[in-house]
């Protein structure tokens, strides 16, 4: 570069506008002092920056790349006085959405040689990643992702439940997502167009929930002074979710009984009969069947909210959807709080991992809810996390505290933290074609740490 002087860009002629303006990829060029100079059409549409808010100002003002914060390809090109090509990296939006891109750079020249800037080309990816995804992830049905076995067991016959009118009782853990469910089977239902009401039953007293769900007429209580139609009669040809149904008083279930026997009810105060046509779905994070047995839930309702029943695994029971949970969460609260946070630090990741989540997914979210509170950009680390957190004292070595004794294989001995450590070591080999090095760098640590990992898990490469 000894033989390039610095100077000021020249206007550009207006050959070289149409054809900046007619390709595909975002291209711009800078002067010497980083500034953009020129800013083409596709720039201006993957970026959703206008040519005029962008040119004048300094290219990571307006890119919000991950390259500026890491190591620029443009400002290696500029010092090393050398091209480089596809470069992968992502910019935020305007819209501050993330948006995965490759880039190439070079020197930019007039006709005498000498330097008046650089410039970048750039492809949107989102397409492609888009694609990536969806490969990579098994199943995702309206909000609900996962990469478990366990759940795309229920995923995938989750369309043929949606088409039925059948009674659905979903069961698990509190923080499970049995409420997420259930707006999915509705939404993929023919009842879709009509309403979805979820009430909790065990928020309630009896006489609140009756008249919340059946409605009153004036004069059925004291301050009853007009009537009062119910859900029943409002979320009429659509669904009701009754959660917390094992919190339901005998009295009541005899009441839903009828509804359920009859499709009609009758609204307190009310002489007359009222038809009905809805679907009822049903939550519990208690065991019925056990109820049942001790006479604290009618064996009749059972059998009839029964009718199709599905069992959400807690969290620790699939933690393979760990990482795609957080990418989830983290997506969400950026659009939310305005924020630029780019993912998580590895070592949060593998001490999130190695944690037994008694909250479930929404312990999970409220994490990274409370992560964002103090973590302003960049990635989340250790000390943006909940203090109640116990994490392994050494993250780098993942959960090795094992016993390096014990015998293992790639099943993961049926302990879920055990199969999700073998599935991010595999994921991450088999990314970077087998190779160890590559796989370690990828993981964030170091490649004796995964040969140890890959040993002590009997991962067969």
């Amino acid at each position: 570069m000894a033989d390039k002087k610095y100077l000021e860009p020249p206007l550009i002629d207006d050959t070289f506008k149409v054809i900046l303006e007619s390709i595909s990829d975002g291209v711009f060029t800078i002067d010497y002092n980083w500034k953009i100079t020129s800013f083409n059409h596709a720039a201006q549409k993957i970026t959703g920056i206008s040519k005029k808010d962008a040119i004048g100002r300094h290219c990571w003002e307006v890119l919000h790349s991950n390259m500026c914060e890491q190591e620029c390809t443009l400002k290696k090109t500029m010092a090393q006085g050398c091209p480089f090509l596809n470069s992968s990296g992502y910019i935020i939006t305007n819209e501050k959405k993330k948006v995965p891109i490759t880039v190439s750079t070079s020197l930019l020249v007039d006709t005498n040689n000498n330097v008046i800037g650089g410039v970048e080309t750039f492809r949107d990816h989102s397409l492609v990643e888009q694609l990536r995804k969806e490969l990579s992830t098994k199943v995702k049905i309206e909000d609900i992702i996962s990469n478990s076995n366990a759940m795309n067991n229920i995923l995938n016959i989750l369309p043929q439940i949606a088409e039925s009118d059948s009674s659905v009782l979903i069961d698990g853990e509190t923080g499970t997502g049995k409420e997420l469910l259930a707006r999915a089977i509705h939404n993929m239902s023919p009842r879709k167009k009509k309403p979805f009401i979820a009430i909790n039953c065990g928020a309630m007293p009896d006489t609140l929930l009756e008249s919340e769900l059946f409605g009153y007429k004036k004069g059925a209580f004291t301050h009853a002074f007009k009537d009062k139609p119910g859900h029943f009669a409002l979320a009429n040809g659509g669904t009701i979710f009754l959660d917390e149904i094992a919190e339901t008083s005998p009295a009541f279930q005899v009441s839903l009984l009828r509804v359920l026997q009859e499709h009609e009810f009758t609204a307190l105060g009310a002489l007359e009969k009222e038809k009905t046509n809805i679907r009822i779905l049903a939550a519990t994070n208690k065991d019925l069947t056990e109820l049942v047995s001790q006479n604290r839930f009618r064996q009749d309702l059972y059998y009839r909210i029964n009718v199709i029943r599905l069992s959400l695994p807690p969290l620790r029971h699939r933690m393979e959807d760990i990482p795609i949970l957080i990418d989830k969460f983290i997506q969400k609260m950026n659009i939310r709080q305005g924020k630029f946070i780019q993912g998580i630090d590895k070592k949060v990741l593998h001490g999130l991992m190695s944690h037994d989540f008694p909250g479930n997914i929404r312990e999970l979210e409220n994490i990274i809810e409370h992560a964002f509170v103090l973590c302003s950009e960049g990635y989340i680390k250790l000390n943006h996390l909940p203090g109640f957190l116990s994490l392994p004292a050494n993250t780098n070595d993942i959960a090795d505290d094992t016993s390096h004794n014990h015998e293992h294989n790639n099943s993961g001995d049926n302990d879920p933290v055990k199969a999700a450590q073998i599935k991010l070591i595999v994921d991450a080999l088999a990314r970077n074609n087998n190779n160890k090095t590559a796989a370690a760098k990828d993981l964030g640590i170091h490649k004796s740490t995964l040969f140890r990992q890959i040993k002590r898990l009997a991962i067969n490469v």
